[in-house]
């Protein structure tokens, strides 16, 4: 067949029935004609569906496998995606009531329809699951039909197009068990195809059998197939309901195979021969050879048909509130049995001619180029399935995340973010990790450091470099490398803001600078201790009486006076406090001999940097470049060096970002290190912030600041 005959796009539809699997590849030309390219049928060799559930998944791959074949042979182009439809085996309908309230009146287009079914679906799947937890089973969505709209409370046919404030619905959603389901796709998969539509069966067949225009009436239509009778059943322009039973044509091949002891394979044949033929040659299983007529078959299956025909009529009257329907519509294989429309129609207290077989009197907007085909009720189903292509209403994906398949509910919002918590990937995973943070009191308020951050999770989307929130659809490969951890917190003494490294006193009129004493659980550290979890920090604001003269390192006599009150050596004296003491006469008395001689070690344009040995007996008296100098008046002072450079880290746009090459900081230093050409406008205004909050040019920075810094629109 020439691909000139058809265009780019075909679909491909396969009803994978218990008996048999049936390829259909078409397209639908000016939204209504369908048009047949291609047709495949292929029989089971085993019994590897029963009543519609794949139980042998590589045997009915091969079969699958041969009707793909076939049908690119046919058309000559390769086949990648298929939609297929599933029995409702174990069906589960729930009907439920949705409803959207608008800020304002509002013209309704198709997304805001849409986006109401979905409310509807969502509510109908939790209303489901809440019924089966015990169950610990999950379902799958397969379809759903609206049964009506509503306007302003008022019930309406379509919603598009007119203005409201309030919209809903009432729908009935159908749900299968995943293991269903996954039989499928595994099949299908290991052929080769990814589904593209997933659909239900009676679905499928509706949407063929019964055009919306006879939807006002209550009819119902059965598909038999070889392992269930699937049913559905409509009334004032919608579907109403869905069943189903497990009984159908196999049922009658069985009693072939009980009646004349034949292999199943045989029976099936003597079963077909009664749609054509009036007598059957055969063979039994002991080799011998036997002639009947096909209404003697007919006559020993009465029994079977009768059976399965009163269990349908009976499902039938159920699901239709308790009362029989106008009429009945039958298509698939199953039904074609000479005899079951009419024991239908009796079980149904109907007339012969309000049950009938549909065949071609629906295929009619159907056209096939193959020559030959007959228009059967057999084409009904998997051309329906096509067809629902078109018009799909699944309400979840499937996606591959590093190598699992997962499902998820589809909102048209879907996300690799969605997939990866659907597949139990943690979130905090997902985004950059921080180190661990250090908790500590301060002085007994609680404070806290933390940790540097990680890389973020690297994501590929079908081998693609994308972010988190890119958006995911049907059969998408998703590759998530979790983010790292960051570098543990690490804080010194001396970062502490309020550690600002001296404390003086006046004594015998000098001033004395002294470093601060700070304490890590009940223990005298220096300013380089890195403070640990957990500890208890104090920075101490005075000096023990004894300290200050151990630190001064003098001798004295006397009576010693702290703020002209005399003073134990634990006296407690804190900032500016005046001590006066006599010196023993071993010391200089003039200028404090002492100061003088740290004048003398400490003093010049350049100085050394020692360092505080600090423990508990504090018995040395050197500090971190202390100066001393004599003025004028006789009063010599001791200053601590301020213009120590250090290096800063703080966070630029959760960059991390080492300032360097000077004692303190200001915002504006960061433009030495960080690239940002403040001459090139990117924006309406410039965003800088601090710790979240504004800053300006002139603000000091301290360690691990975080600093926002962007043009905005």
């Amino acid at each position: 067949m020439e691909n000139k005959r058809y265009p780019e796009h075909l679909v491909f539809g396969l009803d994978i029935g218990t008996r048999s699997i049936v390829g259909t590849v078409g397209y639908r030309e000016n939204n209504q004609n369908f048009i047949v390219v291609a047709q495949c049928v292929r029989e089971h060799d085993t019994r590897a569906m029963m009543d519609g559930q794949i139980h042998d998944i590589p045997k009915v791959s091969e079969t699958i496998l041969e009707v793909k074949k076939e049908l690119e042979a046919q058309i000559g182009r390769k086949l990648t995606d298929v939609c297929i439809a599933a029995a409702g085996r174990v069906l589960k309908t729930v009907t439920v009531s949705a409803e959207y309230e608008f800020p304002s009146e509002t013209t309704l287009n198709e997304e805001h329809i849409h986006s109401l079914e979905l409310i509807g679906v969502e509510k109908a799947y939790d209303t489901l699951r809440e019924e089966v937890k015990e169950d610990k089973i999950n379902f799958y969505c397969v379809g759903y039909s609206v049964i009506r709209y509503f306007l302003n409370g008022y019930s309406m046919i379509k919603l598009e197009g007119h203005k409201a404030s309030k919209i809903g619905t009432e729908l009935l959603a159908t749900f299968l068990p995943d293991e269903v389901i996954d039989g499928l796709y595994t099949a299908v998969e290991r052929a080769g195809l990814q589904v593209a539509n997933l659909t239900l069966e009676p679905i499928a067949a509706i949407n063929v059998a019964i055009p919306e225009k006879f939807r006002l009436l209550n009819i119902a239509m059965i598909d038999v197939g070889a392992g269930t009778s699937d049913i559905s059943i409509t009334k004032d322009g919608s579907i109403i309901a869905y069943g189903m039973i497990p009984y159908a044509g196999d049922e009658i091949t069985e009693a072939i195979v009980q009646k004349y002891l034949v292999e199943f394979k045989t029976a099936e044949i003597m079963k077909l021969a009664c749609l054509r033929k009036k007598k059957v040659t055969y063979k039994d299983i002991m080799g011998i050879n036997h002639k009947v007529t096909t209404e003697e078959i007919i006559d020993s299956v009465s029994e079977a048909v009768h059976r399965i025909t009163k269990c349908v009529a009976e499902k039938i009257i159920e699901l239709n509130g308790g009362k029989s329907v106008s009429a009945v519509f039958v298509v698939g294989g199953g039904g074609k049995i000479p005899g079951f429309v009419t024991s239908l129609a009796e079980y149904l207290n109907l007339p012969n001619d309000r049950v009938a077989l549909r065949g071609e009197e629906v295929l009619g907007d159907v056209t096939f180029l193959q020559e030959n085909i007959k228009k059967d009720p057999l084409l009904v189903t998997p051309i329906g399935i096509c067809l629902n292509f078109y018009d799909q209403t699944n309400n979840f994906i499937f996606v591959n995340v590093n190598g699992e398949r997962v499902k998820l509910y589809d909102n048209n919002k879907l996300t690799i973010v969605d997939a990866a918590i659907q597949v139990g990937f943690p979130n905090e995973k997902l985004f950059p990790r921080r180190g661990k943070a250090i908790n500590f009191t301060l002085n007994g308020n609680k404070r806290l450091v933390r940790g540097e951050l990680g890389e973020a999770a690297v994501v590929k989307l079908n081998g693609e470099l994308v972010g988190i929130s890119h958006s995911i659809v049907q059969n998408d490969k998703i590759e998530i490398i979790e983010s790292t951890v960051g570098e543990d917190a690490v804080y010194e003494v001396r970062q502490l803001a309020e550690y600002n490294g001296t404390i003086s006193f006046i004594c015998n009129g000098q001033s004395i600078i002294c470093p601060k004493f700070v304490m890590a659980n009940g223990k005298l550290v220096s300013e380089f201790y890195s403070i640990q979890d957990q500890d208890e920090i104090q920075i101490l604001n005075y000096y023990t009486l004894q300290q200050v003269l151990e630190f001064m390192d003098i001798k004295t006599k006397g009576t010693i006076y702290v703020n002209n009150m005399p003073a134990k050596m634990e006296e407690k004296v804190y900032e500016n406090f005046t001590i006066q003491c006599e010196l023993k006469k071993e010391q200089p008395e003039e200028n404090t001999g002492i100061l003088e001689e740290a004048s003398e070690q400490y003093e010049g344009a350049e100085q050394e940097e020692t360092n505080l040995n600090v423990d508990n007996s504090l018995n040395t008296k050197t500090v971190s470049a202390v100066a001393v100098k004599n003025n004028e008046t006789g009063t010599s002072i001791i200053k601590e060096e301020n213009n120590r450079k250090t290096d800063l880290y703080v966070i630029i746009n959760l960059e991390p970002v080492k300032l360097s090459n000077k004692s303190k900081y200001i915002f504006v230093d960061i433009f030495d290190f960080y690239p940002f050409d403040l001459k090139k406008v990117g924006g309406s205004e410039l965003v800088v912030t601090l710790n979240g909050e504004k800053a300006d040019f002139t603000t000091p920075l301290k360690e691990r600041d975080v600093i926002e810094l962007y043009w905005k629109e």
